[in-house]
């Protein structure tokens, strides 16, 4: 006779791996912009980029809301965010601009493909470390990767809105991705806006200045991802700041740094819900 479980997991819901789904799919886009940069697509190799870091995001929280979020999906995420917010810009970036420096440039992509895959080695390691730091729910350690692959296309996103050649020079291009390398695996505090709290008296506020940005991405996309992109670098300074402050205020320990935004199979579904929610929380790392 099969057993309960056998046969529980023979009968998972389809919706039940819709954030693994979602998560080969930033997979897949991660690879196709390396298919694009081959082919000398440019446009369509960054859009893959930012497709993968749509997809990263909403896999996670989706694994969360449905309470399937397993060591499976986690170590998957974590593999689809290496290849996606690594590999991929580190490849596009050469493809582009890095390549006239030769061997030099093949270095410098080199640099930053290992340096995203340290930061995530580290980013595994520390979940498993209990004693966390009550900030560590609040902040990042270093930048994470996806917002890394975001500015890492940074340089040609500029060029595609004002056709600036100086900005396809190898080395500014090498110079911009050895600081966004750096930042990855550094110790510097930047704000995990997922968990940012919002007063009441500024959700409507807040809600019109989401307004306005979808507004400008439909109408000018690639003029204002280059300002996220410059907002976000010049937020590191005040999140350092807010580290600093809030550190002489909270509470030693607490709950773990945001964990992965992986999703679970048929294996991980009998996991508990604390255990699955630990392991869901890592997206945007």
């Amino acid at each position: 006779m099969e057993s309960p479980r056998r046969a529980r997991l023979r009968l998972l819901p389809l919706i039940m791996l819709t954030p693994n789904i979602l998560t080969v799919l930033a997979l897949c886009a991660g690879l196709t912009a390396i298919l694009f940069a081959l082919s000398q697509d440019w446009t369509l190799a960054v859009v893959a980029i930012l497709l993968a870091g749509v997809l990263d995001g909403l896999d996670g929280r989706l694994a969360r809301l449905l309470k399937v979020a397993g060591k499976f999906g986690a170590e998957l995420d974590s593999l689809a965010d290496f290849v996606s917010f690594g590999v991929a810009p580190g490849i596009v970036a050469y493809l582009w601009s890095l390549n006239e420096f030769g061997r030099f440039g093949w270095i410098v992509a080199l640099v930053y493909i290992v340096c995203c895959g340290l930061r995530l080695a580290r980013f595994n390691t520390a979940l498993e470390d209990p004693a966390k730091a009550a900030l560590a729910a609040m902040f990042f350690t270093g930048v994470p990767a996806p917002a890394a692959a975001g500015l890492a296309v940074v340089p040609m996103i500029v060029t595609f809105q004002w056709d600036l050649a100086a900005f396809r020079h190898p080395a500014l291009v090498g110079a911009h991705l050895l600081v966004i390398a750096f930042l990855m695996v550094s110790r510097i505090p930047t704000f995990a806006f997922k968990k940012i709290r919002v007063r009441r008296d500024l959700v409507l506020p807040m809600l019109l200045v989401v307004g306005v940005l979808a507004t400008a991405l439909a109408a000018m996309p690639w003029a204002t991802l280059t300002v996220i992109g410059v907002a976000y670098v010049a937020l590191i300074p005040f999140s350092i700041v807010s580290h600093k402050r809030m550190a002489q205020v909270m509470p030693p320990f607490a709950p773990a740094e945001p964990a992965p935004s992986g999703a679970t199979t048929q294996i991980d579904h009998h996991q508990s819900t604390e255990a699955a929610t630990q392991a869901g929380q890592r997206n945007h790392t």
